[in-house]
């Protein structure tokens, strides 16, 4: 496994070797200290302080309590990469460009605007802890760039698995086996590094001692609850009880998400078949067919949960007893939901409220505690207002805004709407859609999906990979929206008496007037998450192939 890639640009080694890294480790300042942890697939109604009543998680639910819940928080995009590079860049996917199936990495220029980068250059000693699901960089998928950007690395690329010593050398040398015990030994050596000299010395090239007093930013990006990770889980003899038996009492009794409905007993599918191509959809979701496979997978979900909340209070007793607690500032949300049988329909890449929404606190020890916020806010609004924690100007290239104010218990005017969009339309099956959601309502339009014949023209060697005509259909994507491509399917959703989007309203005259208010929005918002339609996202075309043996490979 290729551990230490050779650097692949000109423009990361003058970021690591310019005049203002050189001298980070003598800025010291009383700017706080950042911690952005970020769940794998965490739906915002599993978390305690989102009102779930059985999965446990009281370090979160405490942690709510004294900070800011923003109760209507959503992703733009409702998949890991695209999601991912969102939130690192403040930007709408419209905008950077980067999906599966787009053929494009980010550009290093376009990753020098990412807000760890920009903290690095004003400052900051910058760690980066679990799954890395973003490609940089010109050789291929993954080259190295990402690693060669932080203080502190301790991470692996694409998937962890449950046991992520079985995928990245990089973890070999931590105590434990399990995925968030390892990224939590990680997170509590970055904060105290004593803590673990052996861990340190399994990577020293990409670990680096924090100095004290520097202000820091940490980024912890778990692999969990991702079903890659949790269908990986064999209770082996020396996992914590907590993966073996916790929720297993509940084995026939754990509730079903609300308006599920088993396979056999779907009367009609939840989108037209021609839209919603079931017969291409991956087969990673089947679990959703039956409810003993969804309890097992409700339960195995809880059982990691509550392990990152317990690795959530060993961050913050750590930082209690180191002294750092009263000027760290702790934001906690996931990349997406995922449906567990909602209408019939498992997975991601649709642009639904059980897709898109997800939960999102924000803990700074500096202002009021417990804050609920009900305004729409986006993924895209954490980069900028990671920044504004730390007194530097957001850059024009962030499209999101700063929630700052509403941790001052301010109420500043914001957004109508919140957008969301799906462009992972390929030989999966996915249809591309658009949506906008305001207080009451959520708006959803569809487009063309022409994916079967492709499919069945595609070998089965190359559905790994991302040939040229998909990445043109991809790029095309991002204007033919825009410049008119025709609508195929519609839904509108009152999203406060049917919550799980069980009824469509498109065809009732009562409701025509928020759906002509809705579609105007939609086709606004659009526009406006491109930005300029003859600028080309900051991407670099590559030849990437997606295969799990070409992840744990390192590529």
């Amino acid at each position: 496994m290729r551990l230490f890639p050779e650097l692949a640009t000109s423009f990361l080694l003058t970021v690591l070797s310019s005049p203002a890294t050189e001298s980070r480790a003598s800025f010291v300042d009383e700017r706080p200290n950042i911690i952005f942890i970020l769940t794998d697939d965490q739906r915002a109604d599993h978390v305690g302080f989102m009102g779930n009543e059985i999965v446990q998680t009281p370090n979160l639910d405490h942690m709510a309590a004294e900070g800011t819940v923003f109760d209507n928080a959503f992703v733009t995009s409702s998949i890991c990469t695209p999601s991912r590079a969102s939130y690192l860049l403040g930007q709408y996917e419209r905008k950077h460009g980067i999906n599966f199936n787009s053929g494009t990495s980010m550009s290093p220029e376009a990753w020098a605007k990412s807000y760890p980068m920009i903290l690095r250059e004003h400052g900051y000693f910058t760690g980066y802890i679990g799954k890395n699901h973003l490609p940089i960089g010109r050789k291929g998928y993954f080259t190295g760039i990402m690693d060669r950007s932080f203080d502190f690395w301790y991470a692996g690329h694409h998937h962890l698995g449950f046991y992520p010593k079985d995928r990245h050398a990089i973890f070999d040398e931590a105590t434990d086996d399990t995925q968030t015990e390892i990224i939590g030994e990680g997170a509590l050596a970055f904060l105290d590094p004593d803590s673990n000299e052996t861990m340190m010395r399994n990577a020293v090239e990409f670990l680096q001692t924090r100095p004290e007093g520097q202000p820091f930013c940490l980024s912890i990006c778990l692999n969990l609850p991702h079903g890659v990770s949790t269908s990986g889980m064999e209770k082996r003899e020396q996992d914590d009880p907590l993966y073996r038996s916790a929720y297993r009492d509940l084995q026939q009794t754990i509730p079903l998400t609300p308006n599920y409905i088993a396979k056999g007993d779907i009367d009609e599918p939840k989108l037209p078949a021609d839209l919603l191509l079931v017969q291409l959809r991956q087969s990673n979701y089947s679990w959703v067919d039956n409810p003993d496979t969804v309890r097992e997978r409700l339960i195995r979900t809880y059982q990691t949960i509550t392990g990152i909340d317990r690795m959530i209070g060993q961050i913050r007793d750590t930082l209690q007893e180191t002294g750092l607690d009263t000027n760290t500032v702790i934001l906690f949300s996931s990349d997406h939901g995922l449906l567990f049988g909602e209408n019939g329909l498992g997975g991601k890449s649709l642009c639904y409220e059980t897709t898109l929404k997800v939960p999102l606190v924000i803990y700074d020890p500096r202002t009021p505690s417990g804050n609920r916020v009900d305004e729409l806010v986006l993924s895209i609004d954490i980069a900028p207002t990671i920044l504004s924690l730390a007194g530097i100007g957001i850059p024009d290239t962030m499209q999101g805004a700063d929630l700052t104010p509403f941790l001052r218990g301010e109420r500043p005017e914001w957004r109508e709407v919140a957008f969301g969009e799906n462009l992972w339309s390929n030989i999966f099956g996915n249809p591309r859609c658009e949506t906008v959601r305001n207080d009451d309502y959520r708006y959803i339009r569809y487009f063309k999906n022409d994916n079967l014949e492709k499919r069945l023209n595609t070998k089965p060697e190359d559905l790994y990979t991302v040939p040229p005509s998909m990445a043109e259909d991809y790029r095309s994507s991002l204007t033919s929206t825009i410049l008119g491509e025709p609508v195929v399917y519609e839904e509108l959703f009152h999203i406060t008496s049917d919550p799980y989007e069980s009824i469509n309203l498109v065809n009732d005259p009562a409701h025509a007037d928020v759906l002509d208010h809705l579609r105007s929005k939609c086709i606004e918002m659009v526009a406006v998450a491109k930005g300029d339609i003859d600028t080309p996202p900051s991407t670099i075309p590559v030849d990437s192939r997606w295969t799990e043996t070409n992840y744990r490979n390192g590529l």
